[in-house]
């Protein structure tokens, strides 16, 4: 299908139900494991009509994955030089458990892809994302050289709220398991912890 030309409403439905029908199936099996049969199927349209909108497997990840990044490196862009900087760091924090609450499916795809050596996403990651972490991490550093913040090295910061939050979607299964929580009240705990965790942390000396 020819993608520049405009949608009618039947066309947008159905692209949006094989986008959706491929998030669930890719975060649950990756992107090796996930079929277009499935994908198909999970879509409620025949093969032949889901090829008619993306001539492959690859095409659908790809689009996804695209949409996805704006909206992972959306919080970390909220990070304000004129702000708190405990203050800041705590809402980064937040709203990256959020999503991990918000946007399961997201967050494994992600992870995903990550596992797989990131054949899709690298140059992004080598570049917007690369530079954007770059950006904040010499923000942090700042901070934390005029005392407002304990002398944290910025990027394993960084890299230390990802793994705190996003382990909650990436690891839901495992979280689930030991809690048995009832829905996503764990979440509510989950964030009452973190938001302490990094205070904590990152009360200057």
């Amino acid at each position: 299908m020819n993608r520049m030309r405009p949608q009618t409403r039947i066309q947008r439905r159905n692209t949006e139900a094989i986008l959706d029908a491929a998030l669930a199936v890719f975060s649950r099996a990756g992107f090796r494991g996930a079929t277009l049969d499935q994908i198909a199927a999970e879509a409620g349209l025949s093969k032949p009509n889901l090829l008619y909108y993306f001539p492959s497997k690859e095409a659908i990840h790809v689009e996804l994955l695209s949409g996805l990044m704006d909206v992972w490196l959306a919080p970390l862009r909220k990070l304000d030089p004129d702000g708190d900087p405990v203050e800041e760091i705590v809402a980064y924090v937040l709203r990256k458990l959020e999503m991990s609450r918000d946007l399961p499916r997201e967050s494994r795809l992600f992870a995903n892809e990550i596992i797989q050596g990131a054949p899709r996403i690298l140059d992004q990651i080598r570049g917007e994302l690369r530079e954007l972490v770059e950006e904040k991490a010499a923000l942090i550093k700042c901070w934390a050289e005029a005392g407002k913040i304990a002398p944290l090295d910025p990027h394993h910061l960084i890299f230390s709220i990802w793994a705190t939050t996003q382990h909650y979607a990436d690891f839901d299964v495992q979280v689930r398991g030991i809690l048995r929580p009832k829905g996503k009240e764990h979440m509510d705990s989950a964030a009452i912890f973190l938001e302490d965790f990094y205070r904590r942390a990152l009360k200057p000396g």
